[in-house]
């Protein structure tokens, strides 16, 4: 068993078929993270986004390549291990017919302090205290009682529950109002400043004004990757000389 990981991030030369082809979905990605760092990922629809996702969270095995965590390949862990350290929200969230209190915590004994904690990490908290039964509400199959924002909202606690050394978040504000996305803000915030590792999927200028890094993925490939402001000032169209600022001048 390998000491719980620091949360260096190092993915190298990976590559990702899609199934039944000879189609690259991901082309030699190879980026650095350091523990406590965020980056964005960004790129038009199909870039393969989701894709390093799922393999950075370890759902997908790459073709060739590695993600790494310290070093340590991540196909190499123990599955039951590898849980504790990596934190997940897919855009697809899917929340088990169970109380508010289980889904967060992924069903260990005795993590009440710790379900509080992620809640409270994922803004969510005070939201909860206000269900029918607080933490012990039931949330029906696939969380049917709960709207789509707070379904999310307790993906995010789900996601963030121990502190895991890598968080993985795919669109977490798709179904956020301006308070959620503040919550994610300070969330984010919050896990770089306890040295958590973050990686995520948005185009909403509030959560990437959060990261350290950007990454631009297009067809599967980097297009660019470096600190934010800088692939941000690549990435915004120039306006030409003499244009006015705005369409009324």
């Amino acid at each position: 068993e390998l000491p719980r990981p620091q949360g260096q991030l190092s993915v190298d030369n990976l590559h990702f078929t899609i199934q039944g082809t000879s189609k690259f979905a991901l082309r030699a990605v190879t980026i650095r993270l350091d523990p406590g760092q965020a980056l964005g990922v960004v790129g038009p629809s199909g870039a393969g986004k989701s894709t390093l996702m799922r393999i950075l969270a370890g759902v997908l095995r790459p073709a060739a390549g590695a993600v790494r965590l310290d070093g340590a390949d991540i196909q190499h862990w123990p599955r039951a291990l590898l849980g504790n350290h990596i934190g997940y929200l897919p855009q697809d969230i899917e929340l088990f017919a169970d109380t508010v209190a289980a889904n967060i915590s992924r069903f260990p004994p005795d993590a009440d302090a710790d379900i509080v904690k992620a809640a409270q990490m994922a803004g969510v908290h005070d939201m909860i205290l206000k269900l029918p039964q607080g933490y012990n509400t039931q949330v029906g199959d696939g969380g049917a009682i709960l709207s789509g924002g707070y379904r999310q909202r307790i993906g995010l606690a789900r996601a963030v529950f121990g502190i895991p050394s890598l968080v993985v978040l795919d669109e977490p504000s798709s179904n956020l109002d301006a308070d959620g996305d503040a919550a994610l803000a300070s969330c984010m915030a919050g896990l770089k400043t306890l040295g958590s590792t973050v990686v995520i999927v948005s185009h909403r200028p509030a959560t990437l004004g959060a990261v350290d890094k950007i990454l631009f993925l297009k067809d599967g490939a980097v297009e660019a990757f470096g600190p934010r402001d800088q692939i941000a000032a690549r990435l915004t169209p120039k306006r030409p000389a003499g244009m006015p600022e705005t369409a009324n001048g």
